[in-house]
């Protein structure tokens, strides 16, 4: 799991080839917190065909509106430098966030 700031998230997220997850979380978040370590699960079985990342909106407040994350949490797919997919807030439950990575792995 890539950590990501303002600093590298165009290099590692927007400039990226292939897919890439962003798992946008944030300080005192309890569904954030209850939901990471099924994203890091999920890392074990698709990091070969999906680069995961993810963001502390807490650190990064302006990059997170700039990509339109308004609640936590969101668990984003990227293509091509675009948010292509998203699960946010109660639909970000590890069944839908691993159905959406599944759909992009292949």
């Amino acid at each position: 799991m890539i950590d990501l700031t303002k600093d590298n998230f165009e290099e590692e997220v927007l400039k990226a080839e292939g897919t890439v997850l962003v798992d946008f979380y944030g300080d005192g978040c309890v569904p954030c917190a209850a939901l990471m370590p099924h994203i890091h699960g999920f890392e074990k079985v698709y990091g070969d065909k999906i680069k995961f990342t993810s963001l502390n909106t807490t650190k990064a407040r302006r990059l997170a509106i700039a990509q339109k994350v308004l609640g936590l949490p969101v668990i984003a797919i990227y293509q091509n430098g675009a948010m292509v997919d998203s699960r946010v807030k109660e639909d970000a439950t590890p069944e839908s966030c691993e159905e959406m990575i599944k759909k992009y792995a292949n």
